[in-house]
């Protein structure tokens, strides 16, 4: 009976949006990323989305300097950013050994905001500031961000959430 129940939850949680996605970040030279499979939309009015990320994950340190991260929304069929951008821990190196790719070096990228790494290759992403950030008793942490800026097919929009907050 117990093994029923487990799969029950395990099928309801299964109906809640999920996905690939790139949270990148950027700090004073160095930039990294990882993978991610859940993120939400959590507020319309400021923009705010809630990420998921698996606790000691590598850009970290780099999220927590800038204050600052970016989500892009991966195609389905793209296995070279997966190969790329593992769901890895290791921490980011300042001075990557002989041998230690930047897997930004096979991508065309560019900044919107922030200063993360956008890859050209994604068509939507989201440019964010952190709002909040929650340590879960679990796995996972969660980082709220508000988002100053959003690319989506080649079309670039900056937020402008002081005089949003005015109307």
């Amino acid at each position: 009976m117990e093994e029923m129940s487990s799969q029950v939850v395990v099928d309801a949680l299964g109906l809640l949006p999920m996905g690939c996605y790139l949270m990148t970040a950027g700090y004073n030279g160095q930039r990294s990323g990882i993978l991610v499979s859940s993120v939400q939309k959590c507020s319309d009015s400021p923009s705010l989305i809630c990420v998921a990320a698996k606790k000691g994950h590598k850009i970290d340190p780099l999220i927590r300097d800038s204050h600052s991260f970016a989500i892009g929304l991966i195609d389905p069929g793209d296995r070279m950013v997966r190969r790329h951008f593992r769901f890895t821990d290791a921490a980011p190196k300042e001075h990557p050994a002989l041998g230690d790719d930047d897997p930004y070096d096979s991508f065309e990228t560019h900044m919107l905001v922030t200063g993360s790494p956008i890859l050209e290759r994604c068509e939507t992403w989201f440019d964010c500031e952190v709002l909040r950030r929650v340590d879960l008793e679990a796995q996972n942490e969660l980082f709220v961000g508000l988002v100053v800026a959003v690319e989506h097919q080649g079309v670039r929009v900056t937020i402008d959430h002081v005089s949003s907050d005015a109307n």
